[in-house]
């Protein structure tokens, strides 16, 4: 998967987390605010745009909707390939809701797929067998 693509990918996954977060009402315990500014800087980039902005809200409203989520994601591709200013500010974006906390949770792998996943350094402190 090329960077383009997976940034899209990631993007959307945030925006799906988000939404389950704040629908369970834990969005303020986990740093979620990089994320929202995600969100908000995607809405004023498609607006304008009915496919786009309904989108993004069908993410927002279901977003264990692997339909939906696809289809965010090649708009959202669409937009990063044509303007390479908002591919930067959507990496950014993406990079600062994972530096404060949103993207630390569990990976999913039904959001991931086949993607190529980038991980921090892991460390391990004390016992640790593997059987």
């Amino acid at each position: 998967m090329d960077p383009i693509t997976a940034a899209a990918v990631a993007g959307v996954a945030l925006i799906a987390k988000g939404a389950l977060e704040s629908a369970g009402q834990e969005a303020g315990r986990s740093g979620w605010g990089g994320g929202a500014r995600l969100v908000e800087r995607l809405r004023a980039r498609f607006r304008g745009d009915s496919d786009a902005e309904g989108a993004l809200d069908r993410v927002q409203q279901s977003p264990a909707d692997e339909g939906a989520q696809e289809q965010l994601q090649r708009l959202l591709l669409a937009h990063m390939l044509r303007d390479r200013e908002f591919e930067t500010d959507v990496r950014r974006s993406i990079d600062e809701a994972v530096a404060s906390g949103a993207g630390r949770a569990q990976v999913n792998a039904a959001v991931i797929k086949n993607s190529q996943v980038f991980n921090e350094k892991v460390e391990i402190k004390g016992d640790w067998n593997i059987s």
